[in-house]
């Protein structure tokens, strides 16, 4: 099952479970504590008077009430004091500790909001992180459709680095322009014959290497002409070694639409779900267009979301729920959900 990264208010998400971020008591406070408590009304304060609080990284759960939600799941994030006091890992709990208490109450879907990003004063980029890798490694093991519920957009924030990376390689490769016209840019800013030898040899080695990194077979390309996606896609599974189970859970793809992708060898995929099977298949760039092509896709560098996907299988990262984070920050669709 899926994790989706949404903009929305937890408290309207109809899901089995939303987690609430509470303070120890359980007894509600501001932020989405307050939002929570106010939501599902007096009967909530009730139940919680009775727990008896909760420690951090732990979670507890109570009926939903008014909510669209069955339960509610409280955890208590770590203050945040600098990284040194244990925070990630308390952190880690929070989420491994609501998921495990979902599971055993036989909950299909959760929705999370950012833990301890708020008040408790976590840094955002630090806490998505956090957020994304354990539910992540969650859903490689587990069927459940897990939500990342973000209010307030403007403030998911990628690492620095990443983001700044990410961004250079979109301004890098952003380019309307065929390769021809990039080559005589080279000669106009190299007018001297001798840099201008320079310049096209540094831009002839890339665009060689390049090639040569994303070389593939010939006869396997002449092979597999007839095949159609969901023909490609098995064959690509088994030659890959994985299961099912684990190529769709990689994919961040749903059981269901798994089943019907491998049941009917015509079906029409969206491009975000070929590229999505492109990454938990751990495609080159060169496979991945094969890929795309059965489906009647192509990768442009006039889109971002295809640049940026170019960027996460050139950087070796076929992390799917990392390449979602950073594709929801950038304001691009989501892949596999």
């Amino acid at each position: 099952m899926p994790l989706k990264i949404i903009h929305n208010d937890i408290t309207k998400v109809n899901v089995d479970a939303i987690v609430n971020a509470a303070n120890s008591s359980l007894l509600g406070g501001g932020g989405v504590d307050g939002a929570i408590h106010r939501a599902a009304g007096p009967q909530l304060l009730e139940e919680c008077r009775a727990l008896g609080g909760c420690e951090t990284g732990k979670a507890k759960l109570t009926k939903g009430y008014r909510l669209p939600a069955k339960y509610i799941i409280h955890t208590v994030g770590p203050v945040w004091s600098g990284g040194n006091n244990n925070e990630e890992k308390l952190l880690e709990d929070c989420y491994k500790n609501s998921l495990a208490l979902a599971k055993e109450n036989n909950c299909e879907s959760i929705a999370f909001p950012l833990i301890s990003a708020g008040a408790f004063g976590y840094p955002k980029d630090k806490a998505i992180k956090t957020a994304v890798s354990v539910i992540g490694d969650f859903l490689l093991d587990n069927e459940m459709t897990v939500y990342l519920v973000i209010y307030d957009k403007a403030e998911f924030t990628l690492p620095k680095e990443l983001f700044s990376s990410i961004t250079q390689y979109i301004d890098d490769n952003y380019i309307k322009e065929p390769t021809f016209s990039r080559i005589k840019s080279f000669e106009r800013l190299y007018e001297a014959e001798e840099n201008y030898k320079e310049a096209y040899d540094i831009f002839s080695e890339e665009a060689s290497a390049k090639k040569k990194k994303l070389k593939r077979s010939l006869e396997d390309v002449i092979k597999n002409m007839d095949e159609t996606f969901s023909q490609m896609l098995l064959r690509l599974i088994d030659e890959k070694g994985m299961t099912h189970a684990e190529t769709y859970r990689r994919a961040n793809i749903d059981r269901r639409l798994f089943s019907k992708i491998r049941n009917d060898v015509n079906y029409k995929p969206s491009k975000a779900t070929v590229i999505a099977f492109a990454i938990a298949l751990r495609l080159n760039l060169d496979e991945t267009k094969d890929l795309l092509q059965k489906a009647g896709f192509a990768l442009s560098h006039s889109s971002k979301f295809d640049i940026i996907i170019e960027y996460f299988i050139e950087e070796g990262n076929y992390n799917i729920f990392e390449i979602n984070e950073a594709l929801f920050a950038f304001d691009q669709e989501l892949l596999g959900v």
